[in-house]
């Protein structure tokens, strides 16, 4: 099957749309195991009763990895920022309100978020044993949760159709504390947007009745695991969140 309905392209995947499907077609290079656990995520988290796209089929689409869903009409919540920034923060709170139902859920198969963590910050080789050792001690002090989370929680993956939100790609889903999920969605902000990112922290630890001070606990170990991707753009503001010890 020829497919010509480009929807979106990432660096690792495109996702063109067929009729009332969405098809997902990996890159050549995409190891065959992180197909199946994306797909595998996804369907376990489809379980807990999310508002998410249904997956259908995998498959091969002309010689590559494909994950076939449900095709949801509608906008990223990225795009409708852009569209109306004066309802900014409107949208801001209307995400911090589906990241609380995320993390409501639990889903008892998923990957632990802390294994997945130590796993990133041991495959850094940028720093030294020393570091590695400081993240590691302060992650295994932290309170052992089993919330879901999404791992990559950002506008650019929630879809708003007529009013309702949808979260897409759940390739980083895993179970564990709710802190740290929010900690890399914060993260994710700051990279684009630091007085976004302010908001966000706010209102988050506002409605989930959470201490900013614990959450921040958590920016080192996210920062790092964010390192593990390799992204340059990115590397001068994770390392100086590595640096920073405590928070007032």
């Amino acid at each position: 099957m020829k497919l010509t309905n480009l929807i979106s392209k990432g660096q690792k995947a495109s996702v063109y749309r067929d009729g009332d499907n969405a098809i997902k077609v990996f890159n050549k290079e995409t190891n065959k195991t992180d197909v199946l656990n994306e797909a595998l995520n996804t369907t376990r988290v489809e379980e807990t009763g999310l508002a998410i796209p249904s997956i259908s089929e995998v498959g091969i689409e002309n010689g590559q990895w494909s994950i076939t869903m449900n095709f949801i009409e509608g906008k990223t919540l990225s795009q409708l920022i852009k569209e109306n920034p004066e309802k900014k923060e409107e949208y801001i709170n209307k995400m911090v309100d589906l990241q609380l139902e995320i993390h409501s859920k639990r889903a008892p198969l998923l990957n632990k978020l802390k294994d997945k963590l130590i796993r990133q910050i041991n495959s850094l080789e940028m720093l030294d044993s020393i570091k590695k050792y400081d993240l590691l001690t302060r992650l295994d002090g932290m309170p052992k949760h089993v919330k879901v989370c999404h791992g990559d929680l950002n506008p650019n993956n929630i879809i708003v159709s007529n009013d309702n939100m949808y979260v897409i790609d759940w390739v980083h889903a895993t179970q564990g504390n709710a802190s740290a999920d929010t900690a890399r969605t914060y993260l994710l902000f700051a990279l684009e947007d630091q007085r976004l990112a302010d908001y966000y922290l706010d209102v988050f630890c506002k409605k989930s009745k959470t201490e900013k001070r614990y959450v921040q606990t958590w920016l080192p170990i996210v920062a790092a695991a964010q390192l593990s991707k390799d992204k340059p753009e990115e590397k001068d503001l994770l390392m100086k969140w590595l640096d920073v010890v405590e928070y007032e």
